[in-house]
């Protein structure tokens, strides 16, 4: 069993939907927590249904596009209770439009919401959790960064940019215990209202996903994982590599790499790399380049 007994947990848009449900079934296991919402009066709400079911919590309301409050609610947070552990953050909003008709400001909205309010989350919580050796985050993704979805440019764009920041941030947490994942839900929110059939939403339930969020933030959680959730179903996704081939340089090489796109883009072999650099030095062995040896291309 998942136990969060004495864990410290900040839920971002946690008024609603997924974030409620998180925060409710955080709750259950023990953990204090923070609802975070824009409307004060909802994350109150939250906040009541916890204490009222035995458990502590207590509502803050601030955007997450807002480092001073969110650094406040941080503060007020160690202040409360010694420290933060977990930071889950849902907290988003939709433009919908396509590319052609998508103004720019609503673009740069979703962006700042999405991922500037995840990074302002995570660094108001990164030294105090560095500094205690301790901490679980998890970034919300989606199927729409992941693999792209019509009409959601700006969503997507944001999405997957949280991929890259947790890629990093696990890498870089590891040495103190801070272990950052994903979670791409699948859920019937406001953002699916009127766009799916009653009897899908009805799987698509908030409390389907949260299980998951729970697993990412537990004691023994992993870290880098990208885990999709929905219906109460759960798979992970991966951002993999193929062997490629070596083509070489020359006039000739564009063409070469046309004739040789069936290995280039070969499944065969597809692994996934555990940092960036490599993928420079599949490209460097691929060159008939070892550290001990030396560059036959």
């Amino acid at each position: 069993m998942i136990d969060l007994k004495g864990r410290v947990a900040v839920i971002t848009g946690a008024g609603n939907g997924l974030g409620r449900e998180h925060a409710l079934l955080l709750a259950s296991r023990g953990a204090r927590i923070v609802v975070n919402d824009l409307a004060q009066a909802a994350a109150d709400e939250v906040a009541r249904e916890i204490t009222d079911a035995g458990g502590e919590a207590v509502g803050f309301a601030g955007s997450v596009t807002d480092f001073d409050a969110v650094k406040a609610m941080v503060d007020d947070t160690v202040a409360r209770w010694g420290k933060v552990d977990i930071l889950v953050n849902n907290a988003g909003i939709l433009r919908d439009k396509t590319f052609a008709k998508m103004d720019l400001a609503d673009f740069r909205l979703v962006v700042d919401v999405h991922l500037m309010g995840s990074v302002n989350c995570t660094k108001a919580v990164w030294d105090h959790m560095r500094a205690q050796n301790y901490g679980r985050i998890v970034m919300t993704t989606s199927s729409s960064g992941l693999y792209g979805n019509f009409g959601q440019s700006n969503y997507g764009a944001a999405k997957m940019a949280l991929v890259g920041l947790m890629q990093t941030l696990a890498l870089e947490g590891a040495r103190n215990n801070i272990r950052v994942n994903c979670i791409a839900p699948t859920a019937a929110t406001q953002m699916l209202d009127g766009l799916l059939p009653q009897e899908e939403l009805d799987l698509l339930r908030p409390a389907r996903v949260s299980p998951g969020v729970l697993v990412l933030v537990g004691e023994d959680a992993p870290t880098r994982t990208i885990l999709c959730a929905g219906a109460g179903s759960f798979e992970t996704a991966h951002i993999t590599l193929t062997p490629g081939t070596l083509v070489g340089e020359g006039p000739a090489a564009p063409e070469a790499v046309i004739a040789s796109w069936p290995k280039i883009v070969s499944r065969d072999g597809e692994f996934v790399p555990e940092t960036g650099e490599r993928q420079g030095r599949l490209e460097l062995q691929n060159a008939g380049y070892t550290r001990e040896g030396s560059s036959h291309a």
